[in-house]
């Protein structure tokens, strides 16, 4: 079994996703083969893996360790995220399973649930350490935890199950560093406490010697050492981001010449498909919240993914931007709508069966003329395909429940694997998708671009996130004692 060693958080969008990915990078660097593994994720930001043996297709896994894997060299696989979980709603979410769809369960089900996932947890473990010098663990949320300690897969029930060091990661941007990393050390059980080597902070702005007293007084209260200072990793805003807690913190940035707005959906899905656009230097993307109005001098609106079809449908009318789409249809405005988004965009969206909820059916916003009808079976595939409008190569992924027919699909937007996929509408201003990944496609991202006449396409993409990677890298082994952390690994 490979050596690992584990990151925990004294709480949850402490940034341990980027310093996992960045500590994969730096072992890379130094000839190791290392592998990420992160035992439960939450997030609808998917992925798709490759499933060992399994010819039908892939499976899913956290977008977070989709990029860890690129960090490490290797392929993404469903072991380095055996449990997913996908929120549908306030109080319940899709359990992924080893990749594959295991159920739905509400919050307080899921905690039952935990004991039969532990085995599905240490079955990947083993074989994500499988010709690996170094496993490098990200957990979830925070050991802090308690309440939930007896059943946990996440943190230390996984850590002192498989035996991985951990290291805590503190948060100062968001205050009260000190007493989080010290309060983690009060409550937690000597069991858990023991398990954790030393601890480092992350996301410091201007001059660290300013915190060396509170440095010493961590000390004073833990006895832990200290790995490091991390500052604000400014590379990390060009890497996808794992879920939509950071929404809330994007600005639109300066005014350039596209401006493309993004509703915000409730359980939007896979929005880092809008990161190749945010990459462009004349693009500027606007995440609309609720309750905003879809801005008037946007030349594009993308309807992003959605975990929840017909309730953020729902949504999508009580705030009116229904309303503020067609005023953007009828100024000339273009619209992309993918996988869920595209669902919107026609004329009615079905649930025979419930599988999203209650509401078996809703008026969709009527810019294609197609109808969706949700089925049990789930597309899950990495594709290539080709744009139909522009005849350019794309690559992607799918990642969908649903079938979707109607007169625009006989213009469909591209052709994956030889099958006709999406629909544009008569004017060709209209687009739906269900593939993600399209605007990852440097060509096609350039010539779409150039129909909405703004110059762009000049970036490779998938070049700026291996960049990045390599930034964060360099400042990780600037600030961090890494030979330390990598030596306690075990």
């Amino acid at each position: 079994m490979a050596r690992a060693i584990m990151l925990q958080g004294t709480g949850s969008d402490v940034g341990k996703t980027v310093l996992v990915a960045g500590l994969c990078r730096a072992a890379k660097k130094r000839g190791l083969k290392v592998r990420p593994f992160k035992p439960q994720n939450m997030s609808n930001n998917a992925a798709v893996a490759d499933i060992p043996g399994d010819k039908a297709g892939g499976g899913e896994i956290g977008r977070a360790q989709w990029l860890q894997a690129i960090a490490c060299g290797v392929a993404p696989s469903v072991h380095m995220n055996p449990v997913l979980l996908k929120p549908q709603t306030d109080v319940g979410a899709q359990v992924i399973v080893q990749g594959k769809m295991f159920g739905e369960a509400r919050a307080r089900d899921y905690q039952a649930m935990k004991g039969q996932l532990m085995d599905a947890v240490l079955d990947s473990w083993g074989k994500v350490g499988e010709g690996a010098d170094l496993v490098i663990v990200e957990g979830a949320g925070s050991p802090a935890e308690i309440n939930l300690r007896s059943r946990d897969i996440a943190n230390m029930g996984f850590a002192t199950r498989a035996d991985v060091p951990v290291v805590l990661v503190g948060d100062i941007d968001r205050g009260g560093v000190i007493a989080s990393v010290a309060g983690t050390h009060l409550i937690l059980p000597e069991e858990d406490r023991r398990m954790i080597v030393g601890y480092l902070i992350n996301k410091f702005r201007g001059d660290v010697s300013l915190f060396d007293d509170g440095l010493e007084s961590i000390e004073t209260f833990t006895g832990w050492r200290c790995f490091g200072v991390v500052p604000w990793l400014k590379a990390a805003a060009r890497l996808p981001s794992e879920d939509s807690v950071v929404l809330e913190r994007l600005a639109s940035g300066e005014a350039r010449a596209l401006k493309v707005a993004v509703p915000m959906l409730g359980r939007i899905a896979n929005f880092d498909d809008l990161d190749p656009l945010k990459a462009e230097p004349q693009v500027e993307v606007v995440f609309v919240p609720p309750g905003k109005p879809l801005p008037a001098d946007a030349g594009l609106v993308v309807i992003p993914g959605s975990k929840s079809t017909i309730g953020d449908l729902l949504k999508f009318r009580e705030n009116g931007w229904d309303r503020d789409l067609l005023a953007h249809r009828k100024r000339g405005g273009h619209v992309v709508g993918i996988c869920g988004g595209f669902q919107m965009l026609g004329r009615t969206v079905r649930d025979p069966d419930g599988i999203e909820g209650s509401v078996i059916e809703a008026e969709g916003l009527g810019l294609l003329d197609v109808e969706t009808v949700m089925e049990p079976e789930k597309t899950v595939r990495n594709v290539s395909a080709r744009s139909v409008p522009f005849d350019l190569p794309l690559e992607g992924y799918e990642i969908h429940l649903g079938r979707t027919t109607g007169p625009d699909t006989l213009r469909p937007s591209a052709v994956i694997n030889g099958v006709e996929d999406g629909a544009v509408s008569a004017d060709g201003k209209v687009i739906g998708t269900y593939m993600h990944g399209l605007f990852g496609a440097d060509g096609f991202r350039g010539r779409f671009l150039e129909s909405l006449g703004i110059k762009g396409g000049g970036i490779d993409y998938r070049a700026e996130v291996e960049r990045a990677l390599d930034e964060v890298a360099a400042e990780l082994e600037t600030h961090l004692d890494c030979d330390a952390i990598f030596a306690l690994a075990r």
